[in-house]
């Protein structure tokens, strides 16, 4: 099929990595793995922080619309259109309208709902999305967490699940050399919740500072300097800062890890898990939002409860002390994500799902 394929809230080719850029990414991929065609028809951003905010962005919306009519009536129509991430802030304004009038079915991926938004002034847009999922051949969602919401919200949506995957590809050519008491820590610097979970390795860190640990971050951004401080009553040598970096020296810092450190305060499910898992690495996590969807618990890795910090802290401290079962849920870690979690099988699942429900026909 002939895929449109639309990120209304950060585009593909978006010079800001986040976990959002790399998703998108991530499914266009597994969308030409399965044999489709894919155009990201648009580079229009919808993300807006305040519902006055979202106001103002509706002469321009209404002008990309244009656009994207005109473009259609002079070239082949696509066969689907595919809308990443569509929620109240970023919702997606062209693809239920263009779907409608050219009479293609329309998908979305990782959509979310929240009723309690309707009293904060988003009434309208959230009706917007709410169309939407109900307009949808098939909403696709990543967590049961999710997709339990999009049931609860619209029963009679049609919904379909594909676990969060990544590409093992670089992964694969790692051979792990682990260094069992360091532990590793991949996340962007910027306010919000990475930055209340850099607060909480730190808090946590601090509590177990007897044990012989190092800590390895890997990662950059805004609140650099912030996060830094948060570390530096630690003894010189302790913590190791490798800034940015790209795909390929991620995989091979990762592999010479022994524990992947991140509470993920907030995380939707956190693709940088399933790649410390990929590396050979068991991780330390909060059962918290989508975080369960990427760590198989006792298995893969271990949670300490939301929020609380002294479990947190007594979960690092326990694979630090084991170290037969640190490298048992190393090797169960690797197995995981390598076995279950690749691009190819993502790409199998979803061709499986589009043919099954967009390519049936379009869902009135």
């Amino acid at each position: 099929m002939r895929v449109a394929f639309y990120a209304p809230m950060k585009s593909p080719n978006h010079p800001v990595p986040s976990g959002d850029r790399l998703m998108a990414r991530l499914l266009i991929r597994a969308l030409e793995l399965a044999g489709h065609q894919v155009e990201i028809i648009s580079e229009f951003r919808t993300y807006a922080a305040t519902p006055e905010a979202a106001a103002a962005l509706e002469p321009a919306i209404g002008a990309e619309l244009q656009r994207l009519r005109e473009k259609w009536a002079s070239v082949p129509r696509p066969d689907l259109w595919f809308c990443y991430h569509p929620y109240y802030k970023s919702p997606d304004p062209f693809g239920p309208v263009i779907s409608a009038e050219f009479t293609i079915p329309y998908v979305t991926a990782e959509a979310s709902y929240a009723a309690k938004r309707d009293s904060t002034g988003w009434a309208g847009v959230q009706k917007s999305v709410g169309e939407a999922i109900l307009q949808a051949a098939v909403n696709i969602s990543f967590t049961a967490r999710d997709r339990a919401g999009l049931s609860a919200a619209f029963p009679q949506a049609r919904l379909a699940g594909l676990k969060p995957f990544i590409d093992t590809a670089l992964f694969e050519k790692v051979s792990p050399a682990p260094d069992p008491l360091r532990l590793m820590t991949v996340a962007m610097m910027r306010a919000g919740d990475k930055m209340e979970s850099y607060a909480m390795l730190a808090k946590a860190l601090q509590l177990i500072e007897d044990r012989p640990w190092t800590l390895a971050v890997i990662g950059d951004g805004p609140t650099r300097h912030a996060v830094q401080a948060l570390f530096a009553g630690f003894p010189t040598g302790r913590i190791e800062w490798l800034g940015e970096r790209d795909a390929a020296d991620i995989a091979e810092l990762l592999g010479r890890g022994g524990i992947y450190v991140w509470p993920g305060c907030g995380e939707a499910y956190g693709l940088a898990y399933l790649e410390a898992q990929a590396a050979g690495l068991p991780v330390v996590a909060q059962e918290t939002a989508g975080v369960p969807a990427v760590v198989e618990a006792g298995v893969t890795g271990l949670f300490g409860r939301d929020g609380d910090l002294a479990a947190y802290a007594a979960a690092v401290a326990a694979l630090l002390d084991d170290g037969e079962r640190r490298e048992a849920m190393a090797k169960a870690a690797r197995r995981f994500v390598l076995g279950q979690r690749s691009l190819a099988t993502a790409a199998e699942i979803l061709d499986e799902i589009l043919q099954d429900n967009a390519a049936a026909g379009v869902r009135r």
